[in-house]
């Protein structure tokens, strides 16, 4: 376990949502009252780590046996934030993804289909008692996924070069929830009346109806997680890719096809430089 706990866990970015204290429900907000008063507040490297040593566990574990009683907390306007792992649920949903991702010999070796059956019948029991649930956590490996980026803008961004190998960089974006909302609208429909439905539109969608599951004065956060180990600080200073979705948006609305060509050329030529990296030795 201590070898486990020791390495910092690389390459996953993540977009959260943090809830005012008023949005949870008796007991659950005195708990995250409590909670969020801790001056040990868990970091998302311990996140990592506890997920890790989890899945290094013998015999193996699709999900853990119980849900994490964590969270992440901010403040937005003074008001008291909490973003809460969910760390089975995610498990869960995860693992729906995994047959889509690896050969089934290979997901044999990883994780037994045996295993893989009892986590999903543990899920259809959990989700049958709790329908509307929800993560308040996305994530994704070897990229940042351009609908993201639509959430924020460039000002929002925060850069913290290395302050030591145990802290590492960091490289976020954080925004209030009806920002989020009214940038995503307009991106939606920006695109809508100047290109055909695509990917992008769909992620959109996918990602707006998301949000609408939260409280209106949330905070919303994209967070570049382990990717900041993978990329030389020279990259993260000038990555901006915020900017070049807001450039390529507007581009797009003043008719300037060329100009949001030149934007979309900058982010794709970035994130598949980053994507590459996955399959270096």
């Amino acid at each position: 376990m201590s070898v486990v706990s020791s390495v910092l866990v690389p390459y996953t970015s993540y977009l959260r949502v943090y809830e005012p204290l008023a949005a949870f429900a008796e007991p659950e907000r005195s708990h995250w009252a409590r909670y969020a008063r801790r001056e040990d507040l868990p970091t998302a490297q311990d996140e990592l780590r506890r997920s890790l040593a989890d899945l290094a566990s013998t015999p193996p574990v699709g999900v853990p046996a119980h849900e994490s009683g964590d969270a992440f907390v901010a403040e937005l306007d003074e008001v008291v934030c909490v973003c809460p792992w969910r760390t089975r649920l995610r498990g869960w949903l995860a693992l729906e993804e995994l047959e889509g991702m690896f050969p089934a010999n290979v997901l044999d070796v990883v994780l037994p289909a045996v295993v893989r059956g009892q986590a999903a019948a543990d899920h259809e029991r959990w989700q049958r008692l709790h329908p509307d649930a929800r993560p308040w956590i996305r994530t994704t490996v070897w990229q940042v996924p351009v609908r993201w980026f639509v959430l924020f803008r460039d000002e929002e961004r925060e850069y913290t070069a290395a302050a030591g190998e145990a802290a590492g960089p960091v490289l976020r974006y954080r925004t209030p929830m009806v920002e989020a909302r009214r940038r995503l609208a307009r991106a939606l429909r920006t695109l809508r009346e100047n290109v055909p439905e695509g990917p992008l539109t769909e992620g959109l969608v996918d990602v707006g109806r998301w949000l609408e599951e939260f409280h209106p004065r949330s905070l919303v956060e994209l967070d570049y997680g382990g990717l900041v180990h993978a990329l030389p600080a020279v990259r993260l200073a000038g990555d901006r890719s915020a900017a070049d979705v807001a450039e390529g948006l507007a581009a797009l609305r003043d008719g300037d096809s060329e100009g949001a060509g030149a934007a979309y050329a900058r982010l794709a030529e970035r994130w598949r430089a980053v994507r590459d990296l996955q399959f270096t030795n």
